[in-house]
């Protein structure tokens, strides 16, 4: 059994492979995807695996545009260059005479994707073998792109309750999400969970219907929505849980580590645990609760895990929550980055200033949306508890709440 549920969890990892790809499946005509007027994607040459793709990492935002897309993916059989290709790297990046290559997609699978990065936010034309996992730095073209449009794209929760629409970020692994289930719990409206879109005047945000991940501890908490799994989602967190406490009693057998050393249960327990998860479509799961997906970012809050069992809740100035939002979103584009450097070391005449003024951008137009607003840090434990940051935060919204 313990032997099934690890080689489930690997393929689970794995689960990024490239699919096979027939005729067939070729689709007739661009798709596009419309992220809420802010930014346009089109694919041209996708199959019906590709688009399958794709939307994963944008969420159902899949209608016509009736404007110039700013983004092009264009799908080839192959990716021909024109020259031999100079490899950065072990396998992760190449480049010809005129192209610059990502050759690394979701899960580290082999790919050949070619990025105009001097032309991101621009409206350039990536070029991306069929089959495809995923498209390299989709979402963090797709954020640029919106930021040369005057929106600021913030890894961050959104939801609206009692009428007041909140803005949750903080760094990864902060509490967003979890703040976000415990409101949802409450009889909260979605708006989007990972990324928000903040409007150009700062009065609206945005989010998209993406998949949320949901883990086991999170659903011991909120029992509603355990109840509305699928089968299938239900019966394979039982396995890994089962899984995981069988390993950690066999941990103490002297007769279990003569088969299996002390070493190898060490390194199975944190595997099993980080597969403890499901994804769930917001639009489906909440049962409608999702609304229009937009809203006023009338109340932010920060949310922060600290060493202490206390939970608490004080009010601060906004700018505070700026300056740190601006290095989390630099931690979020770290990966974009990295790929911009060695397309500079590729091609040093070339280069976007977009990329390179991006925080700086980002700080001075949230600055501006939110001068002299207040806001709220939240401190708790970790793991964070939905439960316990509804009841923290909930006076918030109280008739002359603080």
């Amino acid at each position: 059994m313990i032997r099934s549920c690890v080689e489930n969890a690997a393929g689970h990892q794995r689960a990024g492979h490239r699919p096979k790809v027939g005729p067939e499946a070729w689709s007739v005509g661009p798709v596009d995807f419309d992220l809420h007027g802010i930014v346009g994607i089109r694919l041209v040459g996708a199959s019906s695996a590709d688009v399958s793709a794709v939307t994963r990492q944008l969420g159902p935002i899949r209608r016509p545009l009736d404007r110039r897309p700013d983004i092009v993916i264009r799908f080839v059989p192959r990716l021909e260059v024109g020259s031999s290709l100079r490899l950065l790297g072990v396998d992760e990046a190449g480049y010809s005479d005129d192209a610059f290559l990502v050759m690394r997609s979701k899960y580290k699978t082999r790919a050949r994707v070619q990025i105009p990065f001097e032309r991101i936010g621009e409206g350039g034309e990536v070029v991306c073998e069929q089959g495809v996992p995923a498209v390299p730095l989709l979402t963090a073209m797709v954020n640029l792109a919106a930021l040369s449009r005057g929106v600021v794209a913030l890894h961050a929760s959104a939801f609206t309750y009692r009428g007041t629409g909140v803005l949750v970020t903080g760094w990864a692994k902060g509490g967003k999400t979890e703040t976000l289930l415990g409101f949802m719990a409450r009889g909260a409206e979605y708006v989007g969970d990972e990324w928000i879109y903040l409007a150009e005047d700062g009065r609206r945000m945005y989010g998209i219907p993406e998949p949320i991940r949901l883990w086991d501890r999170q659903l011991d908490e909120l029992p509603q929505y355990r109840r509305r799994l699928a089968r299938k989602q239900a019966a394979r967190l039982r396995m890994l849980k089962l899984a995981t406490k069988t390993l950690d009693r066999a941990a103490t057998s002297r007769w279990t580590r003569r088969l299996l050393p002390l070493d190898v249960m060490s390194r199975l327990v944190p595997l099993l645990e980080r597969q403890r998860y499901v994804q769930v479509a917001p639009h489906e799961f909440f049962h409608g609760a999702t609304g229009s997906l937009q809203a006023r970012p009338d109340k932010l809050v920060l949310v922060l895990s600290h060493d202490s069992p206390r939970m608490t809740v004080e009010r601060i100035g906004a700018q505070e929550i700026v300056e740190r939002i601006v290095f989390s979103l630099q931690e979020e584009r770290k990966e974009l980055v990295s790929k911009y450097r060695m397309f500079r070391f590729a091609f040093p005449e070339r280069s976007n200033g977009l990329i390179e003024r991006a925080a700086e951008l980002e700080r001075e137009r949230l600055g501006r949306f939110w001068a002299g607003r207040g806001a709220y840090l939240v401190k708790h434990p970790y793991p964070p508890s939905p439960v316990d940051l509804f009841e923290t935060m909930e006076p918030l919204f109280q008739q002359g709440g603080r």
